[in-house]
């Protein structure tokens, strides 16, 4: 029979052991991922065209007042008061085109949301695109919270407006990292 002492030591030894192997079996962190770089044509334009692509029926006058061209009015004005850009209403006078779309998507009514499958919500679609190639340079999305008073509706709208807004000037605004580019092998 081992005397209190030993079986004491015992415990220690066999617990450093333990925390040793544990200690040994984690890794380290990934490193953190680099962000992709926004495209170019997107950080040096200076004169953009707003589309106006649209609203889905059945979200006029209700669940938001107003009429389908409200959030191209509103985005218009904002990017206006913004200043960044020098909007043309000519599109083959522009360096990018935003093209804003407000979609109610279809999708389960009453589903089983335990399951994952939830009813969506209507939301925003900001598509940037390089005029000269048509090619899609960005895409944005901003979901509209849903409401049950008119006023809330169109306050939900209002924010989920000028958080598109915002996603889009926090995108021209930060500084977009360097692309090495690989040399060629023959």
């Amino acid at each position: 029979m081992l005397n209190p002492t030993r079986m004491r030591f015992f415990q220690l030894v066999w617990a450093a052991i333990l925390f040793a192997v544990v200690a040994n079996g984690q890794t380290a962190p990934p490193p953190p991922l680099s962000l992709a770089p926004v495209p170019t044509a997107l950080l040096n334009a200076k004169k953009v065209f707003i589309s106006n692509a649209g609203a889905d029926s059945g979200l006029f006058p209700h669940p938001f007042s107003g009429d389908p061209d409200r959030a191209y009015n509103e985005f218009f004005a904002g990017i206006q008061g913004w200043g960044r850009y020098q909007i043309v209403t000519d599109p083959s006078e522009a360096d990018i085109v935003f093209e804003l779309q407000l979609m109610a998507p279809n999708g389960p009514s009453n589903a089983n949301k335990v399951k994952g499958a939830s009813d969506p919500l209507p939301m925003f679609r900001l598509v940037i695109f390089d005029r000269k190639t048509h090619y899609v340079l960005w895409a944005l999305t901003e979901s509209i919270d849903a409401a049950n008073l008119q006023k809330t509706h169109d306050r939900n709208f209002d924010e989920a407006l000028s958080a598109i807004t915002l996603d889009l000037k926090r995108l021209t605004s930060a500084p977009s990292p360097c692309v090495k580019s690989s040399p060629r092998q023959s």
